[in-house]
């Protein structure tokens, strides 16, 4: 059974925070993967990223990124600071149920619709809480059924033969494949094709 896209939303937001409870009590003052940012300031990214897409559809811009920045509480302890990705996730799969298809708006990578934003958040959750959780030492890597469909959205030249999750990790600079070196300078195309 294939999920709309609000329903991959909501999953990945399960996932991602299901996989981030098990770090609680771990060092989150350390680096997210090969990021330069701390587990918590990607937590923060995540909601920022996630809320601004929801906040994108709604405002509908034509030119421009939105004016509403959303935070997570960097003094609140883990497990409550964990709901601000399920409160992003819901707030743009809601966002995602309740617009009309023929609706875009302003990306920087591309002016996009509904199914663009909501596969721009599924990346942004999953791929940054496996960021996360590698610096946490938790071995986790996204599911195959949220990485296929971002695959196939936002990177239409992404090589194919690959397991879905990791052409996601490559297509996102995270990983290498057989015979293609880790990508850098990398970035989604998020035009309605």
């Amino acid at each position: 059974m294939t999920l709309s896209w609000s329903d991959l939303v909501r999953t990945a937001a399960d996932e991602s925070t299901a996989v981030l409870e098990k770090g609680a009590d771990r060092n989150w003052a350390r680096k997210a993967g090969d990021l330069d940012w701390s587990g918590r300031e990607t937590l923060s990214h995540i909601a920022l990223g996630v809320v601004g897409y929801a906040g994108l559809l709604i405002a509908r811009p034509t030119d421009r990124y939105i004016t509403l920045f959303s935070s997570i509480d960097s003094h609140a302890p883990v497990p409550a600071a964990l709901e601000g990705i399920r409160i992003a996730g819901t707030l743009l799969a809601n966002t995602v149920d309740n617009t009309p298809s023929d609706v875009r708006a302003w990306h920087p990578y591309g002016h996009s619709d509904a199914a663009g934003f909501a596969a721009m958040g599924v990346l942004e959750m999953v791929v940054h809480s496996r960021d996360i959780a590698r610096g946490l030492d938790i071995d986790w890597t996204p599911s195959d059924e949220l990485s296929a469909p971002v695959v196939e959205r936002l990177f239409p030249d992404a090589p194919a033969g690959h397991d879905p999750a990791a052409t996601l990790l490559w297509c996102t600079g995270r990983a290498e494949l057989p015979g293609l070196p880790r990508q850098s300078g990398w970035r989604w195309y998020g035009e309605v094709r």
